[in-house]
């Protein structure tokens, strides 16, 4: 089984929800009538990232009127799009919504909020506590937003919930000339090839550009296949659309070569993730735990 996505590299404009919707429409439309099946956009593509107090301004219910357009857009193709939604308790979320045939499928939270440096994520946001793959008309996906790349327990926890498409999508900046001269697009690139072919996943990563508050974002989104190898790159700092093809076929292929994602032990993690959570429990300052008693060989 294959699919066609189409990668959206764009500028969001800050703050102003109606505009980027009418961007999402338009480039979905001319993406459907190419024959694309999927359309993914950046992090929060639907209202800029430097949000700060605008959060409430901006932020959707999951029954708001942008939302239901959103569902009647992926029925001329799947869309995955950023936004902030807003739950029932008033709590707000950056989010990645998963749109296909009308419905809205899945709606990941983002996990890890980062707070250090330029960003200031937790002071607005709440964290999500979910990851999990989802199905679709071309097998399980699993979405992840920026941060959550950034730890590979979330791939992982993707992995054992049987994902065989991972989405990224993000808002990362950065400072230089070119990609190739900024530390954080080599640790991307690093981590895309490395979990595509650690987990035999296809990875499709799509990050935003453009300048918020003198920040520059440097796009470079792409596409990894199941052996780590990049079949589609964008260009850095700069607005773009690539189309590409996926083949599912390769996730089989690489895992019926290699069969280690059968051999993982789920009971075991767990059984060590318990114990560790209980150690932590026990020595909250993060004190070393007592040394282990020695066996006799």
């Amino acid at each position: 089984m294959s699919f066609q996505v189409t990668l959206c590299q764009i500028r969001p404009a800050l703050g102003d929800v109606p505009r980027n919707l009418g961007i999402h429409r338009k480039l979905l439309h001319e993406a459907a009538q190419a024959g694309s099946d999927l359309v993914v956009f950046p992090e929060l593509s639907l209202t800029g990232y430097f949000l700060r107090d605008l959060v409430p301004e901006v932020g959707l219910r999951l029954d708001s009127p942008e939302i239901n357009q959103l569902r009647a857009l992926s029925r001329h193709a799947a869309l995955v799009v950023g936004f902030v939604e807003e739950s029932d308790t008033f709590d707000f979320y950056c989010a990645a919504g998963y749109f296909e045939g009308g419905r809205l499928r899945h709606v990941h939270r983002k996990v890890y909020l980062p707070t250090y440096g330029m960003f200031d994520e937790k002071r607005y946001l709440s964290h999500g506590d979910q990851v999990r793959a989802f199905d679709t008309r071309w097998g399980r996906m699993a979405m992840l937003v920026c941060e959550d790349l950034w730890h590979p327990s979330a791939v992982g926890l993707a992995s054992l919930d049987r994902m065989h498409v991972l989405i990224g999508i993000a808002s990362s900046p950065g400072r230089g000339v070119s990609a190739a001269e900024l530390d954080t697009a080599q640790t991307y690139e690093r981590l895309i090839a490395t979990y595509a072919q650690l987990f035999q996943t296809y990875v499709i990563f799509v990050n935003r550009v453009g300048y918020e508050d003198g920040v520059n974002f440097w796009g470079g989104s792409r596409v990894v296949d199941p052996a780590g190898r990049t079949v589609c790159e964008l260009p850095a700092w700069e607005e773009a659309i690539a189309t590409v093809e996926i083949s599912l076929s390769e996730v089989r292929r690489a895992r019926a070569l290699e069969p280690r994602l059968n051999d993982e032990r789920p009971d075991l993690t767990a059984r060590e993730l318990q114990r560790i959570l209980q150690d932590r429990a026990a020595r909250p300052t993060g004190d070393p735990p007592p040394p282990r008693p020695e066996v006799d060989p």
